[in-house]
C-alpha cells in the first residue's frame, strides 16, 4: 500500500493492481460521554492521549473509492446536508478533487445505515448523487433506512446476509453489533488485504489500545466488541491494512499488537 497523491480532501493509494482513494466527508464533534466501559457505563476517565476539542471528541468521517481501472465501488457516501453541519458533506468536493466522475459510479457499498454513511446517496439539492447507480450493497439488517428521502434508491438495494462477493477483489463480510447490518468490505489485491470498516472504531486514540471500550450508539455493545476483536486479530496478519470511516483522515493504516491491545500506524499524515 503506497500513497501516490493527495489533496485537501482526498488521498490516493496504490494497492497492487488496485487504487484506493480515501475521500474526506469532513468531521463531527461528539461528547466523550458517548464512550462506554465493558459494563455499559459512561466512561468518564479518558487517557491523556485522547485529544479533545472544546471538550468534545472530533471524529473524522471518511469514505473510500476502490477501482481496478475498469470496475469500481464507492464504500460509504458521507452525510450530504443531512446534519446541517458546515464541517460535513464534503464528499462531492473530494470526488471532484480526486478526478472521480460521479456519473461513472454504478456500485455503492454501505457499511451501515447511520446518516453519516448513507445520506450522501442524495445530494443537497435532492437529486440522486450517482445518476448511473445500479446497486447499493448493504447489510440485510439495515435496509429499513431506504424510506423518505432515500426511497428512490430502494429498488437498487442488494441486501447482504452472508459473506458475499461484489467483485473478485471485493467481498462483503457481515459484522453485526454496531447495527444489525453492519458490514465490512474486504479488498484483496496481489499485495495484501484491506478491511474497509464503518463504525468498528470511533476513537482510534483509545479503542485500539482498549478495544473493550464501546460506543453509546452500538445497538448491541457485546456483539460490537466481539466483532471488533475478530477484525483486529485479522488485521495483525502480514500485509493486512485497515481503512476506517472514523480513523483520522485519510484513515488508512496498519495494526500491530501492543500490550493487551493494539497500535495503529497511519500510512500518511492526516488531511486537514
Amino acid at each position: 500500500m503506497r500513497l501516490i497523491s493527495s489533496g485537501q480532501h482526498h488521498a490516493r493509494f496504490e494497492f497492487g493492481e488496485l487504487q484506493v482513494i480515501s475521500l474526506r466527508d469532513g468531521y463531527i464533534d461528539m461528547p466523550p460521554t458517548r464512550l462506554r466501559d465493558e459494563a455499559g457505563r459512561v466512561l468518564y476517565q479518558l487517557p491523556a492521549v485522547v485529544p479533545l476539542v472544546d471538550d468534545n471528541l472530533r471524529l473524522s468521517v471518511n469514505a473510500f473509492y476502490v477501482t481496478d481501472g475498469t470496475r469500481s465501488v464507492l464504500i460509504d457516501t458521507g452525510c450530504s446536508d443531512n446534519w446541517h453541519e458546515p464541517t460535513m458533506g464534503l464528499i462531492y468536493d473530494a470526488l471532484d478533487e480526486a478526478g472521480v466522475d460521479r456519473a461513472h459510479i454504478t456500485d455503492v457499498a454501505i457499511t451501515h445505515n447511520h446518516e453519516d454513511h448513507v445520506s450522501g446517496l442524495i445530494a443537497p439539492d435532492g437529486a440522486q448523487a450517482f445518476p448511473k447507480l445500479e446497486r447499493v450493497w448493504i447489510g440485510a439488517g439495515d435496509t429499513s433506512v431506504f424510506t423518505g428521502r432515500l426511497e428512490p434508491i430502494r429498488d437498487r438495494v442488494v441486501p447482504i446476509s452472508e459473506r458475499t462477493a461484489i467483485y473478485d477483489w471485493t467481498t462483503a463480510v457481515p459484522t453485526p453489533g454496531h447495527t444489525p447490518g453492519h458490514t465490512v468490505y474486504e479488498i484483496a489485491s496481489g499485495t495484501g488485504r484491506l478491511l474497509v470498516w464503518g463504525d468498528t472504531v470511533h476513537v482510534p486514540t483509545l479503542q485500539f489500545e482498549k478495544p473493550d471500550v464501546a460506543w453509546e450508539f452500538d445497538s448491541d455493545q457485546s456483539q460490537a466488541r466481539a466483532a471488533r476483536a475478530v477484525l483486529l486479530e485479522q488485521l495483525v496478519q502480514p500485509d493486512h491494512f485497515v481503512a476506517g470511516a472514523h480513523l483520522d483522515s485519510p484513515g488508512i493504516a496498519r495494526v500491530t499488537p501492543s500490550g493487551n491491545g493494539y497500535a495503529l500506524e497511519y500510512l500518511s499524515s492526516p488531511i486537514g
